[in-house]
């Protein structure tokens, strides 16, 4: 392990140096790549000097104890160690799972899609609920949610969501939402008091950037339209939205959320672009016959996910067999518990297909 993590601080150090390089600060798409190797790399480098300076202090309080006459020195040494070796563990815990292989998307910022399923008025509000789950999560992370479209629910929520989520290991923590999400409870809509089943689905995509997919924009129809949600005096009365087709896929992406064209054109060729990364992401698993073949990493768009029982309070999510009793706070975006468990049951995973 410390020939890895010597490697690996030679590589943050070789990348730290070629940061400063003018011809690097000049090619953006270069510095981009280099920089966020940087910060991958960062995480290890810090815990790793944090471990060889815990050794080094390991030595020094074995030195004292094997040198060192007067029996105070001695004990003061014998007390340090008592808390050196549980940090010396802590810190080889850590090191081994950041150590693990990450999926190369995990830093990535996503496109999160949320649609009604079965269940008609009731699944599009669910719809909205798990969307302000999101929302609220993503606060609490410090990230940045944008609406790229909308169709709203004639009683409240939505038919269909589409977000940009942007900060730090975005795709890492939310990948494992993408699926069908299932609730049962007495909908608002119902005058007898009957319990319903609804869903909605959630599909979770990393945002492609242009290295990762070339679209070649003559097979790309544009077409615009007038905006029909909330946007201001400009809905209804310009052609701001914005609709892309690409040919050779009859995949449909659109954008009417703003209120300049180029802008709903930049958001549209975003959600375009990380469609069709998907699909050779997809395409990819496909042929490893690993990850989205995993017991949790399936993210097939029919596969049921979670369920989230108002009645009991009750959500359980089941892929790894985890239920928790505080719906009400799940739903205000705590959703953490669960990142945590599909997170460590990736990594248990990957440790057992003898990835690392």
């Amino acid at each position: 392990m410390l020939d890895k993590l010597e490697a690996i601080q030679q590589r943050f150090n070789d990348v730290s140096e070629q940061l400063t390089h003018p011809d690097v600060m000049s090619d953006m798409k270069r510095f981009k790549t280099l920089n966020k190797e940087y910060k991958d790399l960062n995480k290890i480098v810090v815990e790793y000097r944090a471990y060889q300076n815990v050794l080094a202090n390991i030595d020094g309080a074995k030195e004292v104890i094997a040198t060192e006459k007067d029996e105070d020195f001695r004990q003061m040494a014998k007390d340090e160690l008592e808390t050196l070796y549980p940090e010396q563990e802590r810190l080889e815990s850590v090191i081994k799972d950041l150590l693990i292989p990450k999926d190369p998307n995990d830093s990535k910022d996503i496109i999160m899609e949320i649609r009604a399923g079965a269940g008609g008025d009731e699944a599009a509000i669910f719809a909205g609920d798990l969307q302000r789950m999101y929302m609220r999560f993503a606060e609490r992370q410090g990230w940045k949610m944008e609406l790229v479209d909308a169709t709203e629910g004639t009683s409240g929520g939505y038919k269909e969501i589409i977000l940009a989520v942007k900060g730090e290991d975005v795709y890492g923590k939310l990948k494992f939402e993408s699926g069908v999400h299932r609730v049962q409870r007495v909908p608002a809509t119902e005058t007898q008091g009957r319990i319903h089943t609804s869903v909605a689905s959630i599909v979770v995509m990393p945002e492609a950037e242009e290295l990762d997919v070339e679209i070649d924009m003559n097979e790309v129809r544009k077409d615009l339209f007038m905006s029909s949600g909330p946007g201001g005096q400009s809905v209804n009365t310009t052609y701001s939205a914005v609709r892309l087709t690409h040919l050779p896929t009859g995949i449909v992406a659109q954008c009417q959320d703003q209120k300049s064209q180029l802008k709903n054109f930049d958001k549209a060729l975003q959600v375009l672009r990380s469609r069709l990364y998907e699909i050779e992401l997809a395409k990819k698993n496909e042929a490893e016959g690993a990850a989205r073949k995993s017991m949790i990493g399936g993210g097939d768009r029919s596969d049921k996910i979670r369920t989230y029982n108002y009645p009991q309070g009750r959500v359980t999510d089941h892929r790894i067999g985890y239920t928790v009793y505080n719906l009400t706070s799940v739903m205000d975006g705590n959703i953490d518990d669960f990142v945590e468990q599909l997170r460590l049951a990736e990594s248990a995973e990957r440790l057992k297909e003898g990835v690392a």
